[in-house]
């Protein structure tokens, strides 16, 4: 992916300096209520996550380069975001986009929406309009899901912009008040079309990113192609060691999750990431 020495984003909240304060630090209710909210807004990887927040530097640590370069990396990435979404938005959907930030952590962080752990992935805050995000998690990718590279990496930001795309245009506050009311299958069916959506979402991006700035090359695709399919819900109950079961889905299958992803490539469109009216809600 070409990034290097382009624009990057001034709404880039940097808290990593502030350490790691891991799971102990928000007790076993806090973890517990984090496992539950993150299953929703975020990608719940806890199953295969063992001993992420041990051992870590304590307050005041210094940056590593590889953090540094991280960092850079995700503000161009969220720039690239601002910019495909300020006239998407108003184009598709005739709304004005309203930027968010995005909060790099370590090991844990509080948000309007409550304290969160690294365990349960990156995710976005509707109440406060905000990605969170521990940049670990992309070694987690490369290391030990198999869906390494920087456009890999870019697709798990696209993604959660996706869902704050989701917020201004209303989807996010429909969901959450039909699944208030729905049965634990519905809910998780309302769940994972939300994802799927904000994969499609993601695939706009890329395609924009590509048209306006040159950004992929050779084998980028596959790249966010294959970190799609490794945070399928399948996919990862199977490598937790257990049989998937498809109702209790929250995300959507491996092979659901590439197919939405490609469909906004494809197509550019937000109407063709309907993924409630095709899934018959």
């Amino acid at each position: 992916m070409q990034w290097r020495g382009r624009r990057g984003s001034r709404n880039i909240e940097d808290r990593r300096r502030m350490g790691r304060a891991g799971a102990g630090g928000i007790g076993i209710v806090g973890m517990l209520a984090v496992l539950a909210f993150g299953y929703f807004f975020g990608v719940d990887i806890s199953p295969i996550v063992s001993g992420l927040d041990q051992g870590q530097p304590q307050d005041g640590a210094p940056l590593s380069e590889r953090d540094q370069q991280y960092g850079e990396f995700v503000s161009v990435v969220l720039a690239d975001t601002e910019e495909v979404w300020g006239g998407t938005l108003p184009q598709q959907a005739g709304r004005d986009y309203v930027e968010p930030s995005l909060v790099l952590f370590r090991g844990a962080v509080q948000s309007a929406c409550g304290g969160a752990s690294a365990a349960m992935g990156p995710f976005y805050c509707p109440g406060d309009q905000k990605v969170y995000l521990d940049t670990d998690f992309f070694d987690l990718m490369a290391q030990r899901m198999g869906a390494g590279g920087d456009f890999a990496f870019a697709y798990v930001i696209a993604h959660e912009v996706g869902h704050h795309v989701q917020n201004l245009v209303g989807t996010l506050g429909q969901v959450n008040a039909a699944r208030s009311r729905a049965s634990q299958r519905d809910s998780n069916t309302l769940s994972v079309m939300t994802e799927l959506q904000a994969d499609c979402y993601a695939g706009i991006w890329a395609r924009q990113a590509q048209q306006q700035f040159g950004s992929l090359e050779e084998g980028d695709l596959d790249e966010a192609i294959g970190a799609a399919q490794a945070v399928g819900d399948d996919v990862i109950q199977s490598n937790a060691g257990r049989t998937p079961v498809p109702d209790s889905f929250t995300h959507g299958s491996a092979e659901q999750r590439r197919t939405w992803l490609l469909r906004g490539l494809r197509s550019g469109d937000m109407r063709q990431c309907d993924t409630f009216s095709e899934a018959g809600l």
